[in-house]
């Protein structure tokens, strides 16, 4: 059945060609009044550029032969930019390409599309040598390039057309040319890994200590693409292991390596005397870059070579790095190795957080990652060094196993908040409306005490300067006061009932027994408390008369 529907596409495909044809004689027949005469200007002038085109791309000679003597035409351009000549670059018959060059006007081989293509560009994009040759006899500029500043020599290598390469370079395409980032055809051959195109470029003297915009040298890019045949090439070829190989003591070609963690290519930069020790302008060292990416066989080769003093230098450990990653198993080989998992940010790096964090032990919290966590813990991480509190981050995130993991190693439940400060320890704000956390911090010590430490007692909470509403940052706010409010009061009595499990004898102070009294928990916490209803829901209502009558 396959070969059924072959034949027959063979077959429309020829029904195709015959009917291209025949459109074709149909025009020139139209503008003709004699079978003899279609070269008379009259009938030339009938011809339309889109003729040409259909000429070309149907590979038929004799009718653009016929078709190519209205010179007009072959500078009109389509909707691309494209001449008659951009479109027979891209035929496979040369022939077709040889009479539309014969006919176009000149200068028409430097024409661009609107895409900054010449025709020589297109044919090397397309791969077509013969073409491409033809062109470059005739004079057509090997060093053309496109509206993307990309060479024909650079095309031909993203195209991975290395006999078009190899036909530029004898050709005398400029080897060194600098398109889009001031990179070379090198720097494009070593970012994609084609060994072929790059030592065919050394060969042809291309340098290959240039940098780009960025500074980024060839070999810089084919470490950090780990591609190893092509730094092997360019080392054997004189490259330098120097990120600015003008300047040596620079940071080494070895941070680029770390981002690919290809162990082979860091041993052999190592071999040629890369540097691991030397910071880049941020202050990281391959070291980081590799913990940070969770290279595990990378960070095995680099710890022995990186000195402990130069990391303290840098101003942040890699246990920091490798917690920001979220790369346990990095974090259990550096801890094994020695690092000091309580290694505390230097302020100049601490200055990049808002929340100004400080240790590894936070990137792991504030990442959820509770297995790093427990490593850094196991480790013996000091739980309590951050601005902010790492137990605080855990109850935001809800995680009852990284909050159990924290609490256990010593995280200080009774912690207070350096914004909008409590009077009672700011945990608890994370945990009234669940039950399971509440229970975790009032089982590991939470002061409850603290809240029912009301200064106002049985008096009225109104202070007497209450001027009203403040734009001011509230400060030693009591509990009374945050659990009345409106949309949390209908959960305050059974927050108030489990507190009681952990106390002896509380004393509540007018607000919170007011809205207390109002719910079904409350008779159980008279009897806890040891208190008659009669008597405290007399008092409620004499606090209550005693508010009331203080209103002006």
């Amino acid at each position: 059945m396959e070969e059924v529907y072959d034949t027959a596409e063979d077959d429309w495909d020829d029904d195709e060609d015959e009917a291209t044809q025949y459109m074709i004689e149909q025009s020139l027949l139209e503008c003709s009044k004699h079978a003899d005469s279609a070269t008379s200007s009259d009938q030339l002038d009938c011809i339309d550029h889109e003729e040409i085109f259909t000429a070309i791309q149907a590979g038929n000679e004799d009718a653009l032969k016929v078709l190519v003597q209205r010179k007009e035409a072959l500078s009109n351009a389509d909707s691309r930019g494209w001449i008659p000549l951009h479109e027979a670059a891209v035929q496979h018959k040369r022939r077709i390409l040889e009479i539309t060059y014969a006919a176009s006007p000149q200068g028409s081989g430097q024409c661009r599309t609107l895409r900054g293509e010449t025709p020589l560009f297109l044919a090397v994009v397309h791969g077509l040598r013969e073409n491409a040759t033809f062109l470059l006899q005739n004079g057509c500029d090997p060093d053309c390039r496109n509206e993307d500043d990309d060479s024909a020599l650079v095309a031909a290598i993203k195209n991975d057309q290395y006999d078009l390469a190899l036909l530029l370079l004898r050709y005398n395409a400029k080897v060194d040319q600098q398109g889009s980032l001031q990179r070379t055809a090198l720097h494009e051959a070593s970012l994609l890994g084609l060994d072929n195109f790059v030592y065919l470029l050394l060969q042809s003297g291309a340098d290959p200590n240039v940098i780009d915009v960025c500074e980024h040298t060839p070999l810089g890019l084919a470490a950090q693409a780990g591609h190893f045949n092509v730094v092997e090439i360019l080392l054997q070829k004189g490259a330098s292991v120097w990120s600015k190989p003008q300047s040596p003591g620079s940071a080494s070609v070895l941070f680029d390596a770390a981002a690919s963690g290809n162990p082979d290519i860091i041993s052999l930069l190592l071999e040629y005397g890369a540097d691991p020790n030397v910071p880049t302008h941020t202050g990281h060292l391959p070291i980081h870059r590799a913990a940070y990416r969770g290279h595990l066989l990378a960070l095995e080769q680099l710890i022995p070579v990186t000195k402990k003093e130069v990391i303290k230098e840098s101003g942040m450990s890699p246990l920091h790095s490798a917690a920001a990653g979220g790369h346990s198993q990095c974090l259990d080989l550096l801890l094994s190795s020695g690092s000091d998992p309580n290694l505390m940010l230097h302020p100049r790096v601490r200055r990049n957080y808002e929340d100004e964090r400080r240790s590894a032990l936070f990137f792991a919290v504030s990442n959820n990652d509770v297995q790093s966590a427990r490593l850094l813990l196991e480790a013996g991480a000091m739980p309590n060094q951050d601005p902010v509190n790492c137990l605080q981050v855990a109850m935001r995130l809800g995680n009852y196993e990284l909050i159990n993991t924290l609490l256990r190693y010593g995280a200080n439940v009774n912690y207070y908040s350096r914004v909008n400060t409590t009077h009672f320890p700011s945990a608890l704000q994370y945990a009234l409306k669940d039950e399971v956390m509440l229970r975790m911090l009032l089982n590991n010590g939470y002061d409850v005490q603290r809240c029912f430490d009301c200064p106002y007692g049985q008096a009225s909470h109104m202070p007497v300067d209450y001027e009203g509403w403040s734009a001011a940052v509230i400060k030693d706010v009591v509990f009374c006061e945050v659990i009345t409010v409106y949309w949390l009061k209908h959960i305050s009595a059974q927050v108030v009932r489990i507190m009681l499990d952990y106390v002896d004898h509380v004393t509540l102070c007018s607000k919170l027994k007011s809205v207390l009294v109002e719910q079904k928990q409350w008779p159980e916490i008279c009897k806890i408390q040891g208190e008659s209803l009669v008597t405290s829901g007399d008092h409620i209502q004499t606090l209550l008369s005693l508010v009331r009558s203080r209103k002006p």
